[in-house]
Parts: C-alpha cells; structure tokens; sequence
C-alpha cells in the first residue's frame, strides 16, 4: 500500500451533537507565507476581548524547541521520513496542550496555528477533539498574489528564528523552496469531501470568501470577523472630548459641554491633525455634545455613533464619585471590587460596553485612516481590543483628556504612540483603592479620586 495516499474522505467518529458552551478548536490551513499566524493571532485578541479564554498553540514553535530553528528546506520535504516524523510529533505535542487547555485549563478556544495542509493532519485534530465533543472550526487561507507572499516573507519569515543571522537573499530562497516542499501534498479544504466540516476559506487577503456547515452562533461571529479584516496600511487615532464641564467639577456622565480649555483643545487637535498630512481621513464621534464639539473645526466627514457614547452610568448620572460614596457606598465598593464586571444600578459595566463596541471594532478593522473622539471608557475598551490587553488591565487603563494615541496596526500587533496636547486639563484617572470592602471608611474608599472643582 501507498504509505503516502490520503484518506478521500475524513474518517467517522461518533457523533457529538452540538453543545451550546463547548470548548472549540479554531485550526488554520495554508501554505507557509500565506497569513495564517497573523490570522490566529488576531482571532485570538478578538475573542479574549469579547470574554473567551483563548490561547494560540503555534505548532512551529513546538518544532523549534523539539528540533532546532535553524532546519533548512529539505527537513520539509514530504519524502524525509524523519523530518516527517519529528514534525507529526511536534503537531501532536501541540494537539495535547490544546486538549488539556480546553478540558482542564479552563480554555474555551484554542487556535492550533500550523500549515495542517493535507487531510491526513486535519483528521489528527478531528480525531483528539471530536470525541470530547470540542468543536472543531478550520480557517483556510488561500494567496496566489506574488507580491503579498513576498511581502509577507519579507516582513515575517525574515525575522523569525528560523532564519536568524542568515543573509537574506539565501534565506528567501530556502525559504520559496520549503512552499515547494509544502506544495506537493497540498490539500484544500474540499466542498465535496469536507462537506460535513465547519470551515472557511480565504482567498487574496479577503478578496472573496467560501464558507461550509457554519452551525452555531460563534462560528457565525468568527466568519464575520474575518470577513472585515484587512492588510492595508493605516492609521487609526484615538482620543477623548475635550475638558468638558463636568470633567471639571469631578462629575461623571451627563452631556455638558466643553469648558474654555476644551474648546481650545478642539482647535489645537485640528492643528496636530492637519500635521499628519492624512488624506481621506474620517472622523467618528459619540452623540454626546462634548465630543461633537471637539471635531467641529476638523476638515473630513464626520460620523456620529450611539454606540460610542460613554458607559451608562444609570443612577449615578452627572454625580462626583464623593457624591457616590455617600449615597450609595455599597455599590461604590462593588465596582472597586470588580470594576470589569460591575454593572450601575440601571446602567452599564464594562463588559457590557465591550459588546456594544463590536461594530465599532468590526468597523475600525474595515476602515483605513480614522480618527475616533470619544470617552475613558470606551476609550479603554477600544485600546484594550487593539493592544490585547485583559479585563484586568481595561478598566484601569490611562486615557488622559487633550492626549491622542496613534494605533498603527503592524504584522502581529499594533504599535502605540502618545502624542500629548499642550493644552492644560483636570486629571479623571482613578486608580483602584486598596481597600474596595463595603465596610471601608469613606476616606479609605475616597482616597485615588483625582482633584476637581
């Protein structure tokens, strides 16, 4: 027999009727170059941002660990026997980590990043998950576009350890002949002989999109995601309203207006942004007056969202956080305690913020240059998204008034710059008290709020 023929079709398992709050398993396919780390990557921000404990398992650094960085082409050809083997080790190295994450690590999605380019390696996921009834959800991504592999091969391959100290020239072209190697025993995803998978393929960066058996409401969101992503080079800036009013007299919420300082802040922030020299830039506001204000003296279109009006703060509406202790202490003690999750009486916590700012995040992905003036926050919740950070992290973050922050999206991250306005303004971070139990002393519980009026 053929040691080297494939399964025409993915063996049966028993079956595992679909569980509403099951572990999934997100692998990708493809080709080296072809985007898949920067996919996995970006999935798995998306989906610690919206609450799922997910963790990517790069099936190349298990390989560097178990084998060295440094292989050359040849450890990659299908017909090197021990290469294969070394390799189906580290893929089941990999496999097993992603079990004990989603069944005792208290995982909820793993992202198994590796090439998994023929049906023999896929049917190694479908078999370790299956059973356990984890989900399994595969992601395609297809580039017949020369200059985006090339490109990707430039900014990515070049850099990791597996060409380090090379010189380039040769390392591009031991890199071309490993694509080779990966492209004799290339299967795509089939819409015959995989039809009874969950899977979706990407073609050129998102230029068309082919997807099989969505079958629940997570798989539906993933999808979508990846439909609004790009590669494109841009800028994205974020900054709150200027000094309002209220941020004056230390009161949260409300709708006031700008106070003279934030009205010259408005008119310097149109000076910083016509120096970036940004054609076909758009501005995106709240519809809160304080930020409507701030853009007036901006040129570009401007669009107005509700959904980047500030956290609802229900009750405690236009009130000082001394006012807050006094009236409510208990409710004061629980946000401290839990600010990510807390929710004020008839208001919004964090987390709900976090899912009505998910347009507003699938929208930024599609958009290129943006400026986006909105509140702390949302503010937050939008850089937490962009910079990965936990919902330890976000509630605290410092977003100081007359501040822009420059997000540059970059192969797996974004790069930050903070650019500070010489405008002079009130200082609205609070940090967390030390002491955040309901019996606390009101000085004790009113020590980290910031001076106001």
């Amino acid at each position: 027999m053929d040691q080297h023929k494939k399964p025409e079709t993915y063996s049966q398992v028993p079956y595992c009727p679909p569980v509403t709050h099951c572990g999934i398993c997100i692998a990708t396919v493809g080709l080296p170059a072809r985007g898949k780390t920067y996919i996995a990557k970006k999935l798995a921000r998306y989906l610690r941002w919206i609450g799922l404990n997910t963790k990517v398992f790069n099936v190349g650094e298990y390989r560097r660990h178990q084998v060295g960085a440094e292989k050359s082409h040849e450890f990659f050809h299908p017909d090197n026997q021990e290469g294969q083997k070394q390799r189906k080790l580290c893929a089941l190295m990999a496999m097993e980590d992603v079990m004990h994450f989603l069944k005792e690590g208290g995982g909820q999605a793993a992202v198994f990043d590796a090439t998994n380019s023929t049906r023999e390696r896929r049917q190694l996921i479908i078999d370790h998950c299956v059973p356990s009834c984890i989900k399994v959800f595969f992601i395609e991504s297809i580039c017949e576009d020369n200059d985006v592999i090339a490109e990707n091969i430039k900014q990515v391959k070049l850099c990791s350890p597996d060409y380090k100290e090379q010189d380039p020239e040769e390392a591009v072209k031991d890199f071309l002949m490993r694509i080779k190697n990966y492209e004799i025993r290339y299967e795509t995803l089939d819409h015959v002989k995989d039809k009874d998978l969950s899977w979706v393929k990407i073609y050129n960066v998102g230029q068309r999109y082919e997807a099989n058996k969505i079958e629940d409401h997570l798989e539906a969101r993933l999808v979508y995601y990846l439909m609004n992503i790009h590669i494109r080079q841009r800028c994205i800036y974020l900054c709150r309203h200027g000094e309002s009013i209220c941020n004056m007299y230390g009161r949260i919420g409300g709708n006031s207006e700008l106070s003279e300082r934030g009205k010259q802040f408005a008119k310097v922030l149109k000076d910083f942004m016509d120096e970036q020299n940004m054609t076909g830039f758009k501005i995106w506001t709240s519809q809160l007056d304080r930020t409507i204000q701030t853009a007036q003296y901006l040129s570009g279109p401007i669009e107005q969202w509700k959904a980047l009006n500030e956290l609802d703060v229900g009750e405690c509406e236009a009130m000082t956080y001394e006012e807050i202790q006094k009236k409510f202490p208990k409710e004061f003690a629980l946000r401290d305690e839990n600010k990510f999750h807390y929710r004020y009486p008839r208001g919004e916590s964090y987390e709900d913020l976090v899912h009505r700012l998910e347009p507003v995040i699938m929208e930024l992905e599609r958009q290129q240059n943006v400026l986006v003036i909105c509140h702390q926050a949302v503010m937050r919740c939008i850089l937490a998204y962009f910079l990965d950070k936990d919902i330890k992290e976000l509630p605290y973050l410092k977003v100081p008034l007359h501040t822009v922050m420059k997000l540059t999206p970059v192969a797996y991250g974004c790069i930050l710059e903070v650019f500070e306005i010489p405008v002079p303004c009130v200082d609205t971070h609070r940090l967390q008290p030390e002491f955040v139990n309901v019996s606390r002393s009101d000085s004790d519980a009113l020590k980290t709020v910031p001076d106001h009026l």
